[in-house]
């Protein structure tokens, strides 16, 4: 069983900056998808950032790209995402995720995630960002 823990979030006025980690334990394939997910109330639930555990190969939604950044510590098993000049529609819940035994290429519809091909989930990390 594979169990993933969030930290991070908060909340941030306009062109501030937060951070989220997040850390899996269990039996984790060494190709592996992880990253994040987000969903505003209202709305479909969204990846943000993904990475291949172990590889360089990466995914940003368009509304993120420039602004934050994914990163891994492969040893860990843990993903990183650092926002920066964040913007009061990057408000929502944030989610971790992971699909062990699968790049993100192979998961990749060419233009997004879909959160059901997604086994593994964190709690959730609200970020709330003001105007």
């Amino acid at each position: 069983q594979v169990h993933l823990v969030e930290s991070g979030g908060g909340s941030v006025q306009a062109g501030g900056s937060l951070s989220l980690s997040c850390e899996a334990s269990g039996t984790i394939y060494s190709t592996s998808c992880m990253g994040w997910f987000r969903q505003a109330p209202g709305k479909e639930r969204e990846g943000v950032a993904l990475q291949t555990l172990g590889s360089k190969w990466t995914y940003y939604t368009d509304s993120v790209k420039g602004r934050f950044t994914i990163s891994q510590d492969n040893a860990k098993n843990a993903v990183y995402l650092q926002m920066n000049s964040l913007k009061p529609e990057d408000t929502a819940m944030y989610y971790c995720a992971l699909e062990s035994g699968r790049d993100c290429f192979s998961l990749s519809l060419g233009v997004n995630f879909r959160s059901e091909d997604f086994t593994y989930w964190g709690q959730g990390s609200r970020v709330t960002v003001s105007s």
